[in-house]
């Protein structure tokens, strides 16, 4: 008779991720996959010049690449999601040898001289995907140093090495943040009695709020009291700030001189060598110019806080400090939305329970991209929590792959909502389709006996955004490893989930994805304009902060060295005309300085506006809900994943180049 485990295998044939190992089983495994891989890239070293093949070489990179990243990301996805911290810390520091193990194998000189000898032989004879992975893997042994002198290899990979547990380390710490204050039902005043209700309580009978989303958002947006939201905001931007600080700064070091090694003015230079935008100048005359376009808006919207926060003081008898600082910002902007557009969030959240939510979601996703989902039955998963469903083509019925959806905080849970890629849709060593597999964590509400988990509309639209990159993952075809999913330019791969957005923007999907958790009544049409009314509310102030960790980022890794603090509150001084709260260090907490974004944040706002362009040029205009122009997106977007230049795939779907004007306008701006 088979187990549950057999039957889930069963259930989802070709998904071959398992998440029954142990603590103990980690290490093990972790030994067994450097082993294996490590003899992969010793025979291809070893080879002989007049036995260099297609197949020795090229081949078998690339099944190696397909094979170890299944087991690898077995081994550490888990630190992001498990509740069990023996699990996690296990995750931890087999994470910490196999990226030690990534140095060894990316600064493998044998290899790189094995690779230049196949493009002098063969080189010709490629072509498609195989050609583009050659040209690739030579380009990263050149950008590892590997054609430079032995000693400053050795220098390169001890950086590389040091750099490595440096981000693990800084991850760690967000992951495992539990901080919790206390606060009486008074301090809490303003908001509403369900979120009060649903607090744990002290023995004393005080509210204990965390620094999670769920808690912290809601609080900045509602509480009244503004010395609360000064403490709640003080304690959230001096998250992890004792450990990650000094982190953060010695990577800003670590990756100067690595850049300089290599022959790089600086960090920055390096990283967008390879990305759409190609080098800092062009991202910061990107940033400034948009900057100075916000301003008018934000004077103006900073006009309105001021008046409102004046007016609150008066009325509710606090001190009125004449200034703006961080903990008004949330409070002042919810505040423009209710009463300039008369968005009551509190009551329209009741209209976004998440099991409608996802079930809308997911039937706007399949109709859209022409796609079935079905739910597995008693899969096999980490966390009781977590639900997984099937994804197949609606027209010819074949399976594209899975996707786990875990949306729920838990302690030592990643804070954050995010897509991972877990299993690679691309060609298997047999000739045969690997399928691909990918997991959405998010940290929603979780529901009650009393009540159902309600979404905020801006949750509405994470999820949506979040669920856009594992379509990303589900529906590219790509050939090798190296380029399935959302394996694009990083300075691109955020335009088609913030395409996707714009769903949550628009009449019919809004309905479908909403009734209210009480008798099911649609969202009432008046609320629903005033809603889509309110998207460019706060443009100035909300985009220019988007500016402001852009410029940051850039400005850290322009330099040798960074006083990441002083910098950053420098910058929201001069950008956004807000002091950083005194004591404070946001980029402490910030996850994408040591989680691959690093001199990449810019990239959010650089490919909004080719997601603006796409959206308004052919969903506006040919339908939103209209299959063909998702077909397009399917196949011209999504599909060829990072096979093909990130331009090479917008004009294929646009017919032409990209422009700003959608954008320009989507942020409130006149094209003057």
């Amino acid at each position: 008779m088979a187990t549950k485990n057999q039957q889930a295998d069963m259930a989802a044939p070709g998904n071959r991720l398992r998440w029954d190992l142990t603590a103990e089983d980690i290490p093990v495994k972790a030994e067994e996959l450097i082993k294996k891989s490590r003899a992969v890239y010793d025979a291809v070293g070893a080879l002989k010049p007049e036995e260099i093949s297609y197949d020795r070489v090229i081949k078998a990179l690339a099944d190696n690449n397909r094979e170890y990243a299944v087991e690898r990301n077995m081994i550490d996805f888990i630190q992001n999601v498990s509740a069990d911290k023996a699990l996690r810390d296990a995750s931890v520091a087999a994470d910490k040898k196999i990226s030690e193990f990534d140095v060894e194998t990316s600064m493998r000189e044998d290899v790189f001289k094995i690779l230049l000898e196949f493009e002098k032989r063969h080189g010709s004879e490629l072509e498609g995907e195989a050609k583009r992975y050659l040209e690739k893997q030579i380009k990263l042994g050149k950008r590892n140093g590997l054609h430079l002198p032995k000693d400053v290899q050795d220098k390169i990979k001890e950086i590389k090495k040091r750099m490595s547990d440096l981000s693990i380390d800084f991850n760690k710490y967000c992951n495992e943040e539990n901080t919790i204050l206390e606060f009486t039902a008074e301090e809490l005043v303003g908001l509403p009695d369900d979120f009060i209700n649903g607090l744990e309580k002290t023995e004393e009978g005080k509210c204990k709020v965390s620094l999670k989303y769920p808690h912290y958002f809601p609080c900045m947006k509602k509480a009244r009291n503004p010395e609360t939201r000064k403490r709640l905001e003080t304690a959230f931007n001096t998250r992890c700030m004792k450990e990650n600080t000094p982190i953060l700064e010695e990577l800003v070091e670590l990756r100067h001189k690595k850049a300089e090694l290599l022959g790089f003015p600086n960090h920055a230079a390096f990283i967008l060598d390879m990305r759409m935008a190609k080098t800092p100048e062009r991202v910061e005359t990107f940033l400034k110019d948009l900057a100075v376009k916000l301003q008018p808006l934000k004077d103006q919207e900073m006009k309105v806080f001021m008046e409102y926060k004046k007016e609150e003081c008066e009325k509710y008898g606090y001190e009125f400090d004449d200034k703006f600082n961080m903990w008004d910002l949330r409070y002042y902007m919810s505040m423009v939305e209710e009463r300039q557009y008369t968005v009551d969030h509190t009551k329209l959240k009741e209209y976004y329970p998440l099991h409608v939510v996802t079930k809308g979601l997911l039937e706007i996703y399949q109709e859209l991209l022409c796609l079935k989902f079905e739910e597995i039955p008693n899969p096999k998963v980490w966390h009781e929590d977590v639900k997984m469903y099937s994804v197949k083509d609606s027209a010819s019925g074949d399976l594209l792959g899975y996707f786990y959806l875990d949306l729920f905080p838990r302690d030592g849970k990643f804070g954050h909502a995010a897509c991972f890629g877990l299993q690679a849709g691309c060609m298997g060593g047999d000739g045969k389709r690997q399928v691909a597999v990918a997991a959405m964590v998010a940290n929603f509400t979780k529901p009650t006996q009393d009540q159902p988990s309600l979404l905020e509309h801006d949750e509405v639209e994470t999820f949506f955004h979040e669920f856009g990159h594992v379509m990303h993952q589900l529906c590219a075809k790509a050939d090798f490893k190296m380029f399935s999913g959302t394996s694009v330019e990083r300075d691109f791969v955020e335009a088609p989930s913030q395409m996707l957005e714009n769903w949550c923007w628009e009449k019919e999907p809004l309905q479908r994805m909403s009734a209210h958790y009480k008798d099911n009544s649609p969202i009432p049409d008046d609320l629903m304009e005033k809603l889509t009314k309110s998207r460019k509310a706060n443009a100035g102030i909300f985009n220019l902060r988007q500016i402001a960790l852009a410029t940051f980022d850039q400005n850290i890794h322009t330099r040798a060295k960074a006083d990441t603090a002083t910098l950053f509150a420098e910058l929201t001084q001069e950008i956004m005309n807000i002091p950083s709260t005194p004591g404070t260090n946001m980029p402490a907490a910030f996850g994408h300085l040591a989680d691959g974004y690093d001199a990449q944040y810019y990239g959010y706002m650089w490919s909004e506006v080719f997601s603006m362009d796409m959206f308004h040029s052919r969903f506006k205009k040919e339908g939103i809900m209209n299959p063909k122009v998702g077909m397009d997106y399917r196949n011209y977007i999504l599909k060829p994943g990072g096979s093909v230049d990130g331009d090479v795939l917008l004009k294929n779907f646009l017919g032409r180049e990209p422009t700003q004007e959608a954008f320009l306008i989507s942020k409130g701006l006149s094209l003057d």
